[in-house]
Order: C-alpha cells, then sequence, then structure tokens
C-alpha cells in the first residue's frame, strides 16, 4: 500500500512598488520554486504569504503595513521582504510583531530555506539595515551559481535551448518565474543608484549601480519572448546609467540592437530616463531601432534650475525644453512622460510658476505630480526652507489641475493620428489596448472600435485614433492584427 504525498507547502508573493520589485519578486519565485515551494496566488490559503515591500515614499511605507496587517489575519506565515524591510529590518520587525519574520536582501538567495525555518517554527534572525552606499554593490552577481532555469509556463522550457544549456555559464541562467500571463514583461537592467538627490532614499538601501551583463539580459529576454511576452520594459533604477561600470559608453544602444534581434519581441520601453545623462546617440538610436518605441520616460521631478540644484540635481526650464525639441526633431509623434515634486525645501511661488509654464510648454503625455515629504535619511530633512504643510497641498492641487487639463489637450491632439495598437484586454465590453506612447498602467490606454472580431490579446493593430477621453484614447481598426 503506498503512502499519500504530503501536500506541497505553498507560497503567495504580493508585490507592491515599482516595476523593479516585480522584477525582484519573479526572481524570489524562482527561487523558491527551485527550494520545493509550488507559488500560489491564492493568499488566503497558502502557507506563507510573503510581501514584497516598498519603502519609497510615506504613502508606500503605510500601504506596505497594511498589507502586512491583512496578510496576517489568514492564518498563514508572513515574512515581508524588498525595500521597506531592507530599509528598517528589525526595526520593522519590532514594531510589528505579526510579521513572521523581517528579511533583506542578503536573505535572497537562501530564501527557500529561510522559508522552510519559519514554516517549521524555528525563528529567523530579522534583517539588521545598512547603509549600502558603504558596501560592495547588491550586484546582479548574485544571481549567478544558480543550476538550472525555473520555467515560469510550460512554454518557457522552449528557450532552455537559447537562454540556458547544461553546462552554459551561471551568468547565462535564467533565474525567473513569471506571476503574471500577458504579452508584457519587465526587464531589469541594473541594480542600484550612484546619483544622491538630496530627496531620496533609494541608494542607502539598493546599493551603488551595477549593470547587469548584455549577455545575461539577452539570456533573460530570449526566455521571456519564448513565453510569449512581445512588449519589454526595460528597468532599472537609473536607464541611462546602463553600460558605465562595462567599460563602454554606447552599451545600452549596443544592448538595444540585441534584443531587437530577438525574435518574438516587437516592442522595446525604455523607462527610468535621466535627462543629464540622455546622449544624442542613444536619442539616435532609440528613434532608429525598429523595435524600440519612442517613448521617453525623463525624470525631471523640476524644471527651475535653483530647486534642482538643491535636489542634487542637473537642468533648468531652457534646457529641459531644448531635450524635447531634439527629441520630436527626430521623431515628432514620440511619447514623454516625466514625474514632478512640489513643496521642496526652499521652493518659491515663482518656482512654482515656473514649473507650470514648463510644463505647459512641454506637451507631455503623462505627468505624475507628488508632494514633497521628508524622507528617512536623506539631506533634504536638514535643508532650510521647509514649505509649511499647508501650502505645498495648494500647489498640488494647483499643479495637478493644471497637469490633468495639459496631458487631456495633449491627448486631444493626437486625434487623426494612425498607430500600433497593441491589445492587452478582450472582453464582452470591448477591447483594450496601447499604443507606443502609453506604458504600462502610467500612461491611460485606448479603446478599440470597429472591426475587432477575432483579437486577441498580445495581437498588434493598426488604428486611427478618433477621439480621446482624458489621458485615454479611442481609435479604429484599420488595418489586420499581426
Amino acid at each position: 500500500m503506498s503512502s499519500a504525498q504530503p501536500a506541497a507547502k505553498s507560497v503567495a508573493v504580493l508585490t507592491l512598488g515599482c516595476a523593479r520589485n516585480e522584477t525582484d519578486s519573479e526572481e524570489l519565485a524562482a527561487r523558491l520554486a527551485a527550494g520545493g515551494w509550488r507559488i500560489t496566488d491564492d493568499g488566503e490559503n497558502a502557507d506563507v504569504v510573503m510581501v514584497n515591500t516598498c519603502g519609497f515614499i510615506e504613502q508606500a511605507k503605510t500601504e506596505s503595513i497594511d498589507v502586512l496587517l491583512d496578510a496576517s489575519n489568514t492564518g498563514a506565515k508572513v515574512v515581508a521582504t524588498g525595500c521597506m524591510a531592507e530599509r528598517y529590518g528589525n526595526e520593522l520587525a519590532e514594531s510589528l510583531p505579526e510579521a513572521d519574520a523581517v528579511l533583506g536582501f542578503d536573505h535572497y538567495p537562501d530564501m527557500a530555506a529561510r522559508l522552510d525555518d519559519i514554516l517549521a517554527g524555528r525563528e529567523v534572525q530579522s534583517h539588521q539595515p545598512t547603509d549600502r552606499r558603504k558596501l560592495l554593490p547588491l550586484a546582479p552577481a548574485s544571481r549567478q551559481g544558480t543550476a538550472a532555469v525555473v520555467p515560469g509556463h510550460s512554454r518557457a522550457e522552449q528557450a532552455s535551448e537559447a537562454a540556458d544549456v547544461d553546462g552554459a555559464p551561471a551568468h547565462l541562467t535564467v533565474l525567473r518565474h513569471r506571476l503574471s500571463e500577458g504579452p508584457v514583461a519587465n526587464l531589469k537592467l541594473a541594480s542600484g543608484c550612484d546619483r544622491r538627490c538630496t530627496f531620496c532614499a533609494i541608494p542607502s538601501f539598493r546599493g551603488s549601480f551595477v549593470s547587469r551583463t548584455p549577455e545575461e539580459i539577452l539570456a533573460e529576454a530570449a526566455w521571456l519572448a519564448s513565453d510569449g511576452v512581445k512588449e519589454l520594459n526595460l528597468v532599472s533604477e537609473n536607464t541611462t546609467s546602463y553600460g558605465k561600470d562595462l567599460a563602454d559608453p554606447a552599451a545600452l544602444e549596443h544592448l538595444l540592437e540585441g534584443l531587437a534581434a530577438i525574435d518574438g519581441i516587437e516592442w522595446i520601453r525604455l523607462s527610468y530616463l535621466q535627462p543629464a545623462e540622455l546622449r544624442p546617440g542613444l536619442i539616435e538610436a532609440m528613434c532608429r531601432i525598429d523595435k524600440v518605441v519612442p517613448y521617453f520616460d525623463l525624470s525631471f521631478q523640476h524644471s527651475a534650475a535653483e530647486v534642482l540644484r538643491r535636489m542634487r540635481r542637473f537642468g533648468s526650464t531652457e534646457s529641459f525644453l531644448a531635450l524635447l525639441e531634439q527629441i520630436r526633431e527626430r521623431e515628432p509623434r514620440a511619447g514623454a512622460r516625466t514625474n514632478v515634486i512640489v513643496g521642496f525645501p526652499g521652493e518659491t511661488e515663482e518656482n512654482v510658476e515656473e514649473l507650470m509654464g514648463f510644463l505647459s510648454e512641454a506637451r507631455l503625455d503623462s505627468t505624475g505630480v507628488f508632494a514633497y515629504s521628508d524622507e528617512d535619511g536623506t539631506e533634504a530633512v536638514a535643508l532650510d526652507g521647509h514649505v509649511e504643510e499647508d501650502v505645498i497641498a495648494d500647489r498640488l492641487t494647483r499643479v495637478s489641475m493644471l497637469v490633468d487639463e495639459l496631458v487631456s489637450q495633449r491627448a486631444a491632439d493626437r486625434v487623426g493620428e494612425v498607430m500600433s495598437v497593441l491589445v492587452e484586454s478582450v472582453e464582452d465590453d470591448g477591447v483594450d489596448g496601447r499604443g507606443a506612447h502609453q506604458a504600462p498602467e502610467v500612461d491611460g490606454s485606448i479603446a478599440l472600435v470597429g472591426e475587432v472580431d477575432g483579437l486577441e490579446v498580445g495581437d498588434f493593430v493598426t488604428a486611427k485614433v478618433v477621439d480621446s477621453h482624458g489621458v485615454d484614447l479611442v481609435a479604429e481598426v484599420v488595418e489586420e492584427s499581426w
């Protein structure tokens, strides 16, 4: 008589924050799957719920705490990982006894074993934070040494010949388990950041900037393509820094050429571009390489030169407008977005008016507006000229209202354009997609009308924009999918 097999131990991985966190979660999921854990999206019935937290701004930290508390009500063991866990470590563990462990980046290589300990009731020491700028960087090389590809879906095994073979160098293995389906995937180029913006704590817990090797990135891209991915969203803390540690000033341009040669990949999108580092050669490559969408995610943060200097950033209203003009001379229909901060210490009403004037002239497709708040361990906390909270709230409202008008007008300006659209949703009530000027989840969508019968998620269609609603567009299909 054969004995029943024990039920597989299961873990639900919940991701908060940015696209970079999403790739970290999929790497963790691969490590856990390789260690015998079953990955599930059913947090109610999992043995362990792992929350990949965000620690960037106060609102994100509050959300991370709320999710951890909710997870503790499921009866599962609860583990905090990610940026907030790395940043606060044992301090977070002491203030949140509902979490069974708070684990930092150094725990990632052995995460399966740590969850084994937690599930068995063995105590796991919580992470002890340290300023990673004083350490060797959290290098992507830590991914090396894995034995094999861990497939995210059944079709991923087809990539083994291209992305990983027996005896292949460790850095060419693909350590990733996809947690979501669909034709779009993030692809991390690097970890960390060497910039020292006075409002940002990220370098203190993410470490210095380290590029992944082109070979490693291309192997992962081929693996993703084999799993049906058609759009790659290239992410890092600062994508324009890619390759500066690889002794190749044009490393990013060369990488784009390599990615464009991968069968199945149709769109390549760059995110998190630093305006001061956006070289003419990179602009030329982004507008020249067919599969690279002309989309410029530019981290302006402000436009008044004196505010930018206090932020320890470079640029001005004039230089930013000149950069946008340079881009549009090469590609008039290029998409452009940014984020801006209002209420930074020392910001005056004249600075706000200058920022609003810049945004009016810039004609951006999408703009995120954020209110400044002090972040632990950043230099801005000690700056003079802190702005009263009610004044910051007023400036946030004024700039946000202007942005709503501007992006709506920019969308309306696109009526009449004919563009390629990637189908992302096919439902009974309609078919939705995105154009090249729209990044996933942040820049609006396109409702497709006309001949939409038979369209499937992942199809590309040519469509003519016929209407707009705020940042969203309506477009009529004019050509069959491809």
